[in-house]
């Protein structure tokens, strides 16, 4: 499968946060052969948890099934750029390549406001920005433009 695929996939969970009242995130993570291990969409009003991020939620699952907090050798599908927490998780979780869509201009920490990964922290995975940034940037300025 292409980035675009696996985007794809990213995205049919921010469109489940969505019509769930969740701000419009998805995550994917997919093993060295191209299996998706993890999945996870934003979870915080439904949960009352601040951490209950797409990219959290798709790490931990992606952790259980490989039974190792090591996820080296794979690749987070994200279609927002991560914060400073999920940009922590990636760089604890060594992940090496990171593929998000859209910027998040107020709290990207993957260039937008700062970027995490050129800091001495001991990894730095490889970044692919604005994989259909248009169609993931779209789902969440309509998300907004309705709850103004």
């Amino acid at each position: 499968m292409t980035h675009e695929a696996y985007m794809s996939l990213a995205l049919e969970l921010a469109r489940e946060a969505a019509a769930s009242g969740e701000v419009p995130v998805g995550a994917v993570v997919v093993g060295p052969d191209g299996e998706v291990l993890g999945r996870g969409r934003n979870r915080r009003q439904e949960s009352g948890d601040a951490t209950a991020h797409a990219e959290i939620e798709a790490i931990r699952q992606a952790c259980a099934v490989l039974g190792d907090w090591r996820l080296e050798g794979c690749t987070l599908y994200v279609t927002l750029e991560p914060c400073p927490m999920c940009a922590g998780a990636i760089i604890n979780a060594r992940i090496p390549t990171l593929v998000f869509g859209a910027r998040e201009a107020l709290s990207g920490s993957c260039g937008s406001v700062i970027d995490l990964f050129y800091e001495r922290y001991g990894h730095r995975p490889q970044v692919w920005a604005g994989v259909l940034e248009a169609d993931c940037a779209a789902l969440l300025r309509d998300f907004f433009r309705a709850k103004r």
